[in-house]
């Protein structure tokens, strides 16, 4: 008797390990951040019912922060590392990392008078539009500003308390983020003030420039943050030269295809300096600085997937925009 070949079924395509791993851990960073929030805001609806405002702004601005990149590269340089990912620890670093790039993006806005954040109006924006429509007493666009501020402190205290039982060395790496931030954004503004500013991301290329505020601290601290969690200090300096290449790419990038850090002094730039052969020069320079940051994780002993997904991810990161 002979049998029949079994024929094969059909197999929904799945997404690779890693990927699914992190998503499976940024749904558990989604909760923790509701929950957080929603717990403020019971306790303060309770004790202050107009303290539960600014808990209301902060959470729906949170909200709508979908894409959450600082928890990615944060959970991307955890798993890679060989991080546990049923492991409490890089969930509560990650929800606090959003949170601080939470209260980065509020005090920015009102800083540049921006209009909008996500699709939805700013915090001093909405806060003012408020004041006016109540007859408060008082410059509804000050009084806008001064709440929006404190939203933005409540986001870092926030972040503080979640990143408050972080390993020794993960906390040396979120303190010291958090100052470098603060430095970093400080030196830049200064810069512009001083008229030194400089669109061509040159620094970047040559090395760290710790006065720019598109986010050195977005790459470099999530994924030693991410490998000091998975308790592999050997990372750091693969992650910081990984980091540095990818980040000059992405700056440059920038530069060429106009991102929101270039105005129109960084167009005007590029119509002096930017003939055909030059952009073919500055897209291989992308390329090179890409594949020298694919060169250096391959060279890191990463857990397995890994080393391909920050490929991908550089490849991503310095794509030519449509």
């Amino acid at each position: 008797m002979t049998t029949q070949p079994q024929l094969p079924r059909a197999v929904a395509p799945q997404e690779p390990v890693p990927q699914l791993q992190r998503a499976g851990m940024l749904d558990q960073v989604e909760k923790r951040l509701r929950g957080l929030l929603n717990d403020e805001h019971r306790r303060w609806r309770t004790a202050d019912a107009r303290g539960a405002g600014v808990v209301e702004s902060l959470a729906e601005l949170v909200a709508v922060g979908a894409d959450r990149v600082r928890p990615v590269i944060l959970l991307t340089g955890y798993l890679a590392a060989g991080g546990d990912a049923d492991a409490p620890a890089a969930v509560e670093a990650a929800a606090a990392l959003e949170l601080l790039d939470t209260c980065t993006l509020i005090r920015s806005d009102v800083r540049d008078n921006a209009a909008l954040r996500r699709g939805i109006p700013t915090l001093h924006v909405s806060r003012a539009a408020e004041h006016e429509r109540n007859g408060w007493a008082g410059d509804a666009r000050r009084f806008g500003e001064s709440t929006a501020t404190l939203a933005g402190d409540l986001a870092l205290s926030l972040a503080d308390r979640l990143a408050a039982r972080l390993p020794a060395a993960a906390w040396q790496i979120w303190d010291e983020m958090r100052v470098e931030r603060v430095i970093g954004t400080y030196a830049h503004e200064a810069m512009a003030a001083e008229y030194l500013d400089d669109p061509w991301p040159g620094r970047c290329i040559s090395g760290c420039d710790r006065g720019c505020t598109a986010g050195w601290y977005a790459l470099r601290h999530p994924l030693r943050l991410g490998a000091a969690l998975a308790d592999r200090p050997d990372l750091d300096t693969a992650y910081d030269a990984y980091a540095r290449s990818l980040h000059a790419a992405w700056r440059l990038r920038g530069f060429l295809d106009g991102g929101p850090e270039y105005d129109w002094d960084a167009e005007l730039l590029r119509e002096i300096l930017l003939e055909r052969e030059e952009r073919g020069i500055a897209e291989r320079l992308i390329r090179e600085l890409v594949d020298r940051a694919s060169r250096t994780a391959a060279a890191a002993r990463l857990a397995a997937g890994w080393c391909e997904e920050l490929t991908a991810f550089a490849v991503r990161m310095a794509a030519e925009r449509a």
